[in-house]
């Protein structure tokens, strides 16, 4: 099993689905045993189309995600919806709840002078569309997609270019340093850093000279932050170099990125769900969270990230955690569906939150509640047009109180197996025939 799992993470697709389907036989099979489903949730994962620091392919995250019983499970790339169908599809060899997102980063006109959840860079602002219900794009759609690409690839050559000044003699050649280390050539600040790490053991080797170069460029003990490419060399590394401060860093301007509203309509566009991001609420503009809400889903916005795993300390009530609280109490009021997870794309992060503990289990149903909804809008949008923001939703419900409780409900009955028998469309238009459809699909 050991090595069918890691042939999941093969840059080779047909691999990657050979061994899935060989662990999928498996365990119909019973000779491999699989968790029970519980209330545990992870709609974050990044994936090695972006950056995971496992190394984890979309295929390997749907596999882990059934075998340790979550109850749903999503990924997030950043820039590209490369992982995508795979996912979808793993997920439904496993009977796995599952969906797919992208993240990027849009510029706030309205808070332009204030920093949110992107540390140092006033304006910018992380942001997602989830439950796309496909990776498939085109014509406007595909040249938005890849127009954020593109940009992306140009800023970290160009920032490779300014870090490797600073580094000599380690120098990457982007094309032959960075990009092998991805399996669709969309590198992150994460692969620049890796290959910095190993391209320094290259040059010194893994002895003294490797830790006296990295100790004098990062201006810590190298040894402590772990040789040759542990987690705290890469953060510092990637910390010292390439944030605010750092010699590769060049601060970007309100053109950098496009407009939230413009991600909005192209995530709409592409049959998503436009979703804002929270950080923490230490920055000035995540103060006025509200506000910033407000701003947000006037251009569209209809969901809400958050991060609860690095939002709390078990046994311990601090302004994290009086933040959390607040940003998931304003959410509720708001009836925004909160989408939760660990991302995964930093050494040492969970696969999972700690729903168990004190601080998360009295949100664990509204974390369940906000998962069900993206989960029935990735297969209501991509079987009939139905989806959350859909103008079908627009037409049928007379609140978002109405509209939360059908997607929720159909999120609790809909399963991959059941998507199977529904292939042919969702023949019904009003809410309550659908959930009778996919029940009576449910009982064949």
């Amino acid at each position: 099993m050991l090595d069918q799992e890691q042939r999941l993470d093969d840059f080779n697709a047909s691999r990657r689905r050979q061994a899935l389907n060989e662990l999928a036989g498996k365990m119909r099979g019973g000779s491999i045993a699989v968790d029970p489903i519980t209330n545990r949730i992870n709609l974050h994962a990044h994936t090695f189309f972006s950056y995971n620091s496992y190394g984890y392919s979309p295929s390997r995250f749907a596999w882990l995600a059934k075998k340790t019983g979550l109850a749903l499970a999503g990924i997030v790339d950043f820039d590209v919806l490369d992982g995508i169908d795979e996912f979808l599809e793993a997920a439904a060899i496993l009977d796995l709840k599952g969906c797919g997102g992208m993240e990027t980063r849009v510029f706030v006109p309205e808070f332009a002078d204030k920093v949110m959840n992107s540390p140092g860079e006033p304006g910018i602002s992380y942001h997602m569309g989830v439950g796309f219900p496909s990776g498939k794009l085109t014509g406007k759609n595909k040249s938005f997609q890849k127009g954020l690409q593109d940009t992306a690839q140009q800023r970290n050559r160009e920032l490779t270019g300014r870090v490797n000044a600073y580094l000599k003699p380690i120098e990457l050649d982007y094309d032959k340093d960075v990009l092998p280390l991805t399996p669709a050539g969309n590198a992150t600040e994460r692969h620049i850093c890796l290959a910095y790490a190993r391209k320094a053991v290259g040059v010194f080797g893994e002895g003294d000279a490797l830790a006296r170069f990295w100790s004098d460029k990062l201006g810590a003990d190298a040894v402590k932050l772990g040789l040759p490419e542990g987690r705290d060399l890469l953060n510092t590394l990637r910390n010292k170099t390439m944030k605010r401060g750092g010699p590769g860093y060049v601060q970007p301007d309100a053109g950098a990125f496009p407009k939230m509203a413009e991600t909005n309509q192209f995530v709409l566009a592409a049959g998503g769900i436009p979703t804002m991001t929270w950080l923490n609420g230490q920055s000035d503009g995540e103060k006025e969270i509200r506000h910033l809400i407000q701003i947000a889903m006037d251009c569209g916005v209809a969901a809400i990230n958050i991060i609860p795993d690095r939002n709390f300390t078990p046994g311990k009530k601090d302004e994290l955690l009086a933040n959390l609280q607040e940003v998931i109490a304003i959410a509720c009021e708001l009836e925004l569906p909160i989408v939760v997870g660990t991302e995964m794309n930093s050494p040492g992060q969970r696969f999972v939150d700690q729903f168990e503990t004190a601080e998360l289990s009295p949100y664990v149903p509204v974390f369940l509640k906000g998962a069900r909804i993206v989960y029935a809008h990735s297969v209501l949008q991509r079987l009939g047009k139905k989806g959350y923001c859909s103008s079908w939703a627009e037409n049928q419900f007379g609140s978002i109180t109405e509209k939360n409780r059908f997607f929720e409900e159909a999120g609790t009955r809909l399963s991959p197996s059941i998507e199977s028998r529904l292939l042919n469309g969702l023949k019904q238009t009003k809410p309550e025939k659908i959930l009778q459809q996919i029940e009576q699909a449910g009982t064949l």
